[in-house]
């Protein structure tokens, strides 16, 4: 008898996606007996019954593909009653046997919820943030850190050129890994995360110690979710998702003025915003993304569910989806004070 088992990307799209897609659906093909259903636009699928079937030749020539073709949203069917009584009666309308879901910390939230009601999921990790506990490394991430030291490396020349001070802010709402990966990648001077407040006085001191030395540019790389000491997150918009996030933006254009008017030098901000999460995976995202697919659909096939898969070291394996609401994967402190080794030196 042909299991049902569908299948659904939420929260942001990320480099990746259709690598996942694509194992998952390859490998229920070697195993036999499985028919993937394709939710549509993220759990937003689930309670509008907007699916398709996923067939081999839907899967052709996607792994090098950024986005998704399932589409994505930030859907929450828990958001109040009426819409988790839906989700669980569209479930069973769709007569599924189990579900794969792709995502980040609310996509998997609700793969929890749902498994506490009694349905069959298995999640896949994914946000370039990196920033979900119990793995290692999300897909999406290594993408993202290297479409940032690129940029980092562009920003350089013309920092260099025009004796400028020059700050990019990257994605990283809670924690920040792209920016400590793709600062030290690209040779920053001085990075800036949401994991510690920033002091405004050591930043300057930084420039000036470099403008002593006679090096008139330097680059700050600052993570959008970062605050100055003593202020809240800079936010570009009041108005929250179904998750209640607010969508952050600005830190940099703020810091970036404050240092031009404390230090006097010309200083100038870049937002690399959406195009950290666009465009074609890295080779590593590509494999990592595979091998989670691949893992998923195995995990639905020995009947594992309510479990994520995740990177252990060199391996991939299983653990309770309970994990991901533990709390935010933060840069580890003697990280983040290794990077300091760099600042204006």
């Amino acid at each position: 008898m042909t299991k049902r088992i569908g299948m659904l990307t939420g929260g942001g799209d990320c480099p990746g996606l259709n690598a996942v897609i694509r194992a998952v659906t390859r490998r229920s093909i070697a195993l036999g007996g499985y028919e993937i259903v394709g939710i549509k636009h993220g759990w937003r699928g689930l309670l509008e019954m907007d699916t398709c079937e996923i067939t081999r030749k839907d899967v052709t020539g996607i792994l090098y593909r950024g986005g998704t073709i399932l589409g994505t949203s930030r859907t929450n069917i828990y958001k109040d009653e009426a819409s988790k009584k839906t989700a669980l009666a569209n479930f069973k309308k769709l007569d599924l046997d189990g579900l794969v879901a792709i995502g980040g910390e609310d996509t998997l939230g609700i793969a929890k919820k749902l498994t506490d009601d009694g349905i069959n999921v298995v999640g896949v990790p994914k946000t370039i943030d990196n920033d979900l506990m119990g793995t290692d490394f999300t897909f999406g991430f290594d993408t993202a850190v290297e479409i940032a030291t690129e940029a980092i490396d562009r920003l350089h020349t013309t920092a260099e050129s025009h004796d400028r001070v020059l700050v990019c802010e990257v994605m990283g709402r809670h924690a920040g890994w792209i920016a400590a990966y793709s600062g030290l990648a690209g040779g920053a001077d001085c990075i800036l995360i949401p994991e510690k407040p920033i002091d405004l006085d050591e930043v300057c001191e930084m420039i000036w110690r470099r403008h002593k030395k006679g090096i008139f540019f330097s680059i700050i790389v600052v993570a959008e979710g970062a605050k100055l000491k003593g202020h809240d997150e800079i936010l570009s918009s009041n108005h929250k998702d179904d998750f209640g996030h607010v969508q952050l933006g600005g830190i940099g254009t703020v810091l970036s003025k404050k240092i031009g008017e404390k230090t006097g030098y010309d200083t100038r901000v870049t937002v690399l915003g959406h195009i950290q999460r666009g465009g074609r995976p890295t080779a590593y995202d590509r494999v990592l993304a595979t091998r989670y697919g691949v893992a998923a659909m195995d995990a639905v096939h020995n009947g594992h569910f309510g479990v994520m898969v995740a990177l252990n070291g060199k391996d991939i394996i299983e653990i309770p989806m309970s994990t991901v609401a533990e709390g935010i994967k933060t840069i580890d402190e003697k990280f983040y004070e290794m990077t300091k080794t760099f600042w204006g030196y």
